[in-house]
């Protein structure tokens, strides 16, 4: 049946519904003469009217032609084409009278009125009729997406009456958070509540949910799309009126707020002051130039206005940015930069760059610093954190420069991570140095995590707010330390002015922050509120995941807690143990072995034996 409507052509549609309303004339006349009460019986008064009939019909297919109703669609036969029918019934109704009256034949006036009514009523009844067996002959021969509506408001209802004319989508019923809605029909369909959901989706065979509450935020709609997907169900969003004016844009332009501001105390902000006198007309090398805290220390070194700024980098792409950034920072000053792609584990390549360059000031930040990926490959975080320390400083002592400053970490502090143990072993390296070379100062600066850098937990949890949640925290009891990148970097640099050789500098962090209590602020601060016990309709969930491989609950600063103050009252010194010329060549070289070889178990027990207070994290040893 349906192939035989399908082969059918525009112009042969447009004679079959003329052909309806031509036939429907003696039928209405029929269907009129059988509820009224004639001397003679509906069929013989009907051939009392066959000399009229001819013209009857003749007209009426003529004005419904003219009136263009055989050219409208089905689907589209609505308000303006039930018009147009009644018009048509309207004329033929006073033509018919007309007829009779010249034809001599008598009729009671109201005969014409029913007339009228009961072919308008067989032409609006006979197109819906059609439209609804077409409509279920193209169900059944093609397969229709069962759908759901959440949200039963204007916006659903609107998307229900515009679905029922869709070839492939059915719509089924709603679904609202409205108790006051649940139970009624709307557009035709039922409303149920969304607990219903799982035996709608058994029992009607829902194949897909369609989200209108597009007034709602985005968390709770992620919320709930995030319910509807664990079911197996297909998820689909209408947009927001901003999304469909084309303001959605001007929304993600909102900026969020900075990673400081979740400090929970003041920033430390001093002018490097004096400091820059270590810098100034000097040849400066920064490694790691493209990451957060070595893009941070070139910006703060041109305020010292180096004679040259070196950016040493191994990734093209962060490279390229910083380079683009200082160069325009560094218009109207007299600092040549320089951007040079390199490893620092490639020993010639080093020793060219700090001859070609004259460098005299070298502050290392390169490192591999995420923990868990660390963790997953340990023998290239240890490849680049220790011996490409070693690399660099060595041959910064042979190319006599003045100040070599690494950047260490809080995680170097009795470590549970190869990333931690991997800086304690770069220090112990670096302090080595120290006291075999007094051509060159070589000191460290150790502090925790920083607000806003590459791999901060601040930028991830906004990233998880705009996606609407959930926050992902490790453990409800883990605390970390923090700072912002602009003071951290302003004391690294005041620290590396005033070393003497073989220091390691600890900043003054503040207390460590619980990360729970950071999730909170920043879910708060976007506007939304959290959803816990205690607040079950809230906004977005804080997720508990479990500690990641080589993770601690709190960090230290100091293997002895023994700090003794500086001229500066954020930055202290630590006394900690060392060791000797003949134990770090052991060092050096049982962790070459173990690289050479591959051997992952190799390289943890020399970390284990040298590194004081390690504990290896037993998941991350099994893993690798």
């Amino acid at each position: 049946m349906l192939s035989i409507v399908n082969a059918l052509s525009r112009k042969q549609k447009v004679r079959i519904f003329l052909g309806i309303d031509l036939l429907l004339v003696p039928l209405a006349l029929f269907f009129t003469f059988s509820v009224q009460s004639l001397p003679d019986s509906a069929l013989g008064t009907l051939r009392g009217y066959l000399p009229i009939l001819p013209y009857l019909m003749l007209a009426a297919g003529l004005l419904s032609k003219k009136l263009g109703l055989p050219q409208i669609q089905l689907k589209a036969y609505e308000q303006n084409a039930i018009g147009l029918s009644a018009l048509l019934a309207t004329v033929l109704a006073l033509l018919s009278a007309l007829l009779a009256r010249v034809a001599g034949i008598d009729m009671p006036p109201g005969t014409y009125v029913i007339f009228g009514i009961s072919y308008f009523m067989f032409s609006a009844a006979s197109r819906m009729v059609l439209y609804r067996v077409v409509t279920e002959l193209y169900r059944r021969a093609q397969p229709r997406c069962r759908v759901l509506i959440y949200g039963a408001g204007t916006t659903g209802t609107q998307l229900a009456q515009a679905l029922r004319a869709h070839d492939s989508i059915d719509p089924v019923a709603f679904v609202d958070d409205n108790p006051s809605l649940q139970g009624v029909l709307m557009a035709g369909l039922p409303v149920f509540a969304p607990a219903q959901i799982p035996d709608l989706v058994e029992n009607r065979g829902i194949h897909r949910v369609l989200l209108a509450m597009p007034s709602e935020s985005r968390p709770r709609q992620a919320q709930v799309a995030r319910k509807l997907q664990k079911m197996g169900l297909e998820v689909q969003a209408l947009p927001s009126f901003a999304q469909l004016i084309g303001e959605e844009p001007l929304v993600e332009k909102l900026t969020p707020i900075p990673p400081q501001s979740f400090l929970g105390r003041d920033a430390c902000d001093m002018e490097l002051a004096e400091a820059c006198e270590s810098y100034a007309g000097r040849s400066v090398l920064v490694s790691g130039a493209g990451g957060s805290i070595g893009a941070e220390l070139c910006r703060q070194l041109l305020a010292c206005r180096p004679a040259r700024l070196v950016l040493y980098e191994l990734s093209e792409l962060a490279l390229y940015a910083a380079h683009q950034e200082l160069q325009q920072l560094s218009e109207g000053l007299q600092t040549e930069i320089v951007p040079v792609l390199g490893s620092v584990i490639d020993a010639r390549q080093v020793a060219r760059v700090l001859e070609d360059h004259g460098v005299q000031v070298l502050l290392h930040a390169a490192a591999y610093k995420h923990v868990p990926l660390v963790e997953a490959n340990p023998l290239a975080g240890l490849a680049n954190n220790v011996l490409g320390t070693r690399t660099l400083a060595r041959a910064a002592a042979e190319a006599g420069v003045e100040r070599f400053i690494l950047i260490s970490s809080d995680k170097a502090v009795r470590p549970t991570n190869v990333m931690g143990a991997s800086k304690r072993l770069a220090e112990l390296v670096v302090h080595d140095l120290a006291t075999r070379n007094a051509g060159t100062v070589f000191t460290m600066v150790r502090f925790g995590n920083v607000l806003g850098s590459s791999g901060s937990v601040v930028p991830l949890f906004q990233d998880q707010v705009r996606r609407g949640g959930p926050v992902t925290v490790t453990d409800p009891e883990v605390k970390r330390y923090f700072m912002t990148l602009g003071e951290a970097v302003q004391l690294v640099l005041k620290a590396g002015a005033e070393a003497r050789g073989g220091e390691i500098f600890v900043l003054d962090m503040g207390a460590p922050v619980p990360i729970v209590q950071l999730a909170r602020q920043v879910i708060e601060s976007a506007g939304y509120s959290v959803r816990d016990a205690n607040n079950p309709d809230g906004d977005i969930e804080i997720d508990f995941i479990g500690l990641r491989p080589g993770e601690k609950l709190e960090e230290e600063l100091s293997l002895t807690g023994d700090l003794t103050t500086t001229r500066h009252r954020k930055i202290f010194c630590a006394q900690e143990a060392h060791l000797s010329e003949i134990e770090v060549a052991a060092l050096l070289r049982g962790l070459r072995h173990a690289l050479a070889a591959g051997d992952v178990d190799a390289a943890r027990a020399e970390i284990a034996h040298w590194v004081e207070g390690y504990v290896a994290d037993e998941t991350a040893r099994r893993r690798s």
